[in-house]
């Protein structure tokens, strides 16, 4: 199994189990066949930033870093107040207009926030291009963009 994959199971894991040391990792890997060593998880663990955080039990439980969306939030709300031309909507589709140089990186400061209702975005030079799920999704990207923009 490659490693992406690997952690992409990890990742799920944490969302529904509360995993407290590395050798139940090991255990609800193998119980959906896929065999890995403590030190496999033990690298994955690292190269993923988990955190122990306090469990509902009383104990500490493997966490992703919080952290991560906090800086994501920061740097997107950064660039928007810098670059930010115009936002418009048609149907499920929403344009935002930017300063040269600057489409790319907001096309993958949206991506990285995973707002449940984008579906993706396509960023150049000065244009991003969000598709949402849902004629509402491109309301919603519309405030949230609002909201940073404040």
């Amino acid at each position: 199994m490659k490693k992406q994959d690997r952690q992409r199971l990890i990742r799920q894991l944490l969302n529904t189990q509360d995993i407290e040391r590395q050798e139940d990792f090991v255990k609800l890997l193998e119980a959906q066949n896929i065999h890995v060593t403590q030190a496999t998880i033990s690298r994955d663990i690292k190269d993923m930033q988990l955190v122990k955080v306090p469990a509902a039990s009383g104990g500490y439980r493997y966490n992703m870093p919080i952290q991560k969306k906090l800086d994501t939030k920061k740097k997107l709300k950064r660039t928007l107040q810098d670059a930010y031309v115009s936002f418009k909507v048609q149907e499920k589709n929403a344009m935002l207009k930017v300063l040269p140089g600057n489409g790319p990186a907001i096309s993958a400061l949206i991506d990285q926030m995973k707002y449940d209702f984008v579906f993706g975005t396509i960023g150049d030079d000065e244009t991003v291009l969000a598709i949402c799920k849902t004629e509402a999704g491109t309301l919603q990207l519309q405030a949230a963009i609002e909201e940073l923009l404040q």
